[in-house]
């Protein structure tokens, strides 16, 4: 409905009233209506409307790649150097990034020489790494401290972002343990921090991957968790806000993989050429495309049989769709559980006898109600017991399947998000066709 409204807006030239309607919304909610509108010129137009420049600053951080470059493009660099002052140096490092080389550098050159060095530091880690993402605004004590000097420090705090935790240092600036505020809050006033710390402190190294940091973060349901250099000094710190927007992407980019597309097919949905999307899915549906000749391939094998009973007919496509679903469940559990560590390798056998008992239990209960339908509809009860019997087969060899590849592809390096989908639909529909028709074949003296 808003994004209606600011259409016809900016197709009137209504500018004030789009203005004062911009003025009312949150930067996070301006930044995401702008992801939506069709032309970088409206997305421009909408931008500049925001006030005061801290705001359109908030909303920058809070935009896609794409958004950023395009509400950039013609912005002079001394104007762009203005709005990142007024944030984090993990967002400036952000929105840089988004940036051509050579733009960003010229960004770089006009910001305060403390700023732009901070800054210059999180842009050498790896994309995607602890170190690109972490905020190097953090408060760290040494152990002599006080609990009334660190209380006093803290309200004098100024450039330390938001302040979850106290992290405490040595004198080499090395990490050796953590406190709460509630904590600091409640001791004595001469307690040194030494004699409270926590000296067991969940961190990450520069160079940990984004999606485990976010896997330590919710197990440990921390606020923020430290960053340390090889040397385990201290360098950054990373929030929940950014893990909540690590755990979005990864989410995402899962489900886009596993339904054999890319996870920039999100942006090239509405914004990229039809030609672009197609080279995007192809290769993953020429895996089904050459699955579903197989099973043609099949069919034309037992076609003999088909002929001796038209009515298998019937229920061949029925098991084929009842073996991919329940199939698509169990790899869908078993990609998320390695995804998010809750599934490991040692836990295999257990998942894979589960699973399995689960797939013969849906298969029992399907099977009853797929040897009803064709006792009736066919007043055959032989083809009843045969459809029945080969669900309850088909199943079973789904999940099994489904079970063990995402887990065969992890042990051998390949992401199971990508490569399980396609292959276990794929299996689950030859291996259903294959069972039912063997089985038929097998009996076909009792269904004629």
């Amino acid at each position: 409905m808003v994004l209606d409204t600011v259409g016809r807006l900016l197709r009137r030239g209504a500018i004030g009233n789009l203005e004062r309607m911009v003025s009312k919304m949150h930067p996070a909610d301006v930044a995401k209506m702008l992801h939506h509108l069709n032309t970088a010129q409206e997305k421009r137009t909408v931008f500049e409307l925001i006030k005061p420049d801290t705001s359109k600053a908030t909303a920058l951080s809070e935009m896609d790649e794409g958004d950023i470059g395009d509400v950039l493009q013609d912005m002079p660099a001394a104007d762009i150097a203005m709005l990142l002052k007024d944030l984090p140096d993990d967002d400036q490092a952000y929105v840089l990034t988004c940036l051509p080389e050579e733009r960003s550098q010229e960004v770089l050159k006009l910001m305060k020489p403390e700023d732009s060095a901070e800054v210059e530091d999180l842009l050498r880690y790896e994309p995607k790494s602890a170190g690109a993402m972490m905020t190097t605004e953090y408060f760290s004590l040494t152990e002599d401290t006080t609990a009334e000097e660190a209380i006093r420090k803290l309200q004098g705090a100024k450039d330390t972002g938001n302040v979850f935790y106290v992290y405490v240092t040595d004198s080499g600036e090395k990490l050796v343990g953590v406190l709460s505020l509630r904590q600091l809050l409640q001791v004595p006033p001469h307690t040194r921090l030494g004699t409270m710390i926590k000296r067991e402190v969940i961190s990450v190294s520069t160079d940990t991957d984004q999606e485990e940091v976010a896997k330590l973060v919710a197990r440990y349901n921390l606020l923020a968790i430290p960053v340390v250099d090889k040397e385990n000094r201290l360098v950054g710190i990373i929030t929940v806000d950014d893990v909540v927007d690590i755990i979005h992407d990864a989410a995402t980019e899962d489900m886009m993989k596993m339904s054999g597309t890319q996870i920039e097919e999100e942006d090239v949905l509405m914004h990229s050429s039809v030609f672009q999307a197609v080279r995007h899915r192809v290769p993953w549906l020429l895996t089904n495309l050459i699955g579903s000749i197989v099973s043609g391939s099949i069919l034309w094998f037992f076609r003999f049989t088909i002929e001796e009973v038209v009515a298998l007919v019937t229920f061949i496509p029925v098991i084929a769709a009842m073996g991919g679903n329940v199939g698509l469940q169990s790899s869908t559990m078993v990609i998320r559980g390695l995804a998010t560590g809750r599934i490991e390798l040692s836990d295999v056998k257990r998942v894979f006898a589960r699973e399995v008992l689960i797939g013969f239990l849906i298969g029992l209960l399907c099977g009853a109600v797929t040897l009803s339908v064709a006792a009736v509809m066919h007043i055959n009860l032989h083809l009843g017991m045969v459809v029945g019997i080969a669900m309850v087969c088909a199943l079973v060899m789904s999940t099994s399947m489904a079970t063990i590849m995402p887990v065969v592809l992890k042990r051998y390096g390949v992401d199971p998000a990508v490569a399980a989908g396609p292959f276990v639909t794929t299996a689950n529909d030859i291996t259903g066709i294959t069972i039912y028709l063997s089985l038929a074949t097998t009996f076909l003296s009792y269904l004629k």
